[in-house]
């Protein structure tokens, strides 16, 4: 019998908290030494994207990994399939770079919703490619989408993404609604100086396209390393410019506990819609944080602002065996820290850059 100490009380509250059975027998369960358990996985499929966010990668001479450095579909499966099975993962998030770029997605979709154990499987995306892709994603098993939209403006479009395109994102959402995903939520991300004239004709937007949109604020993850706190639009910031547009604006709560949008709902021309604020910069939700991301070239991260990776895709591809990679899993999230310490004197952004780690 396990020993009654403090840190198992911890442990079972998480569990009992994330909606787990408490037999604590299990060695294989990514609880962390601060009782955090990990059963939500963003894979990156790919470091390549089709525009240039300022606030994600380079607008030129971006260094993007080779084709063979680049995890397989069947490396993928294996580990998504290996984290589900034996670990307790319970949804998986496809991202990038932008991950429709990367050549027959749709069948990488239709491998990983066959995996016994997997509750939920979504995408995040730049839209730009969904049009021709949704009904497809929608048939091979993806429940449900994410799709970046900071602006309706063109030209503010172009000064975001360095590329032009904003209609191309639109019809992709419209083809996304039509193709019927249990979900549609738009990201925005708030930056000061920019977002202040976007965030009301996006809220109209995602009502009258009854979508749920979320606004992010800005965080040091751009290859330029240009970030700086005053760019960040907070949530309370947003707050205060939608209740003087639109009234009240009523909290709702999170949809769960380890979800990172504080949501709220408001009215616009007699309909209500649903908003949400991720405050990853003036109120982070590192305590109740249970992901892990894998990067597109294998390498897991406890953490998006992470100073360090495990490496799984070298491990594998040299005979790894399961057991031995649960083990580098397992020691990945025990050296996961409380926060991600953006607030600290001493912080340091990632090496990487975003489209490199995975959104």
């Amino acid at each position: 019998m396990e020993t009654l100490t403090a840190s198992f009380f911890v442990r079972i509250a998480s569990s009992i908290r994330a909606g787990y059975p408490t037999n604590m027998t299990d060695p294989i369960a990514l609880v962390d030494r601060f009782g955090r358990r990990h059963d939500s996985l963003r894979i990156s499929i790919t470091d390549r994207c089709n525009i240039r966010c300022f606030y994600c990668m380079p607008e030129h001479d971006a260094e993007f990994l080779p084709r063979s450095g680049v995890l397989t579909f069947e490396e993928i499966e294996r580990l998504a399939g290996l984290l589900v099975k034996r670990c307790g993962v319970r949804d998986i998030r496809i991202t990038g770079g932008e991950p429709l770029v990367r050549r027959d997605c749709v069948d990488l979709i239709r491998m990983l919703a066959r995996i016994d154990g997997l509750e939920d499987l979504s995408m995040t995306t730049n839209g730009m490619l969904l049009r021709d892709h949704a009904a497809d994603l929608r048939s091979a098993g993806l429940k449900r989408l994410n799709v970046s939209l900071d602006t309706l403006d063109e030209a503010t479009f172009v000064k975001i993404a360095r590329r032009p395109g904003v209609d191309r994102v639109i019809d992709g959402i419209d083809a996304a609604i039509e193709a019927g995903f249990e979900s549609i939520k738009l990201n925005a991300l708030a930056i000061r100086g920019l977002s202040e004239s976007e965030l009301v004709g996006l809220v109209r937007f995602s009502i009258e396209k009854s979508v749920t949109l979320r606004f992010i604020e800005f965080m040091p993850l751009d290859s330029d390393r240009a970030w700086k706190s005053k760019d960040v639009l907070s949530g309370d910031a947003c707050l205060k410019l939608l209740s003087e547009a639109f009234g009240d604006v009523t909290p709702t709560g999170r949809e769960n506990p380890s979800a990172p949008a504080e949501t709220f709902t408001l009215r616009c021309d007699g309909r209500e819609g649903t908003i949400g604020i991720i405050r990853s910069v003036t109120r982070p939700f590192c305590g109740d944080c249970n992901r892990l991301r894998l990067t597109a070239d294998g390498g897991l991260r406890n953490c998006l602002f992470s100073q360090s990776e495990t490496p799984l895709r070298d491990a594998m591809r040299s005979g790894c065996d399961d057991d031995k990679l649960i083990q580098k899993i397992q020691q990945c999230v025990g050296e996961k820290h409380a926060a991600h310490g953006i607030d600290s004197d001493d912080f340091r952004p990632p090496e990487r850059a975003m489209h490199a780690i995975g959104g």
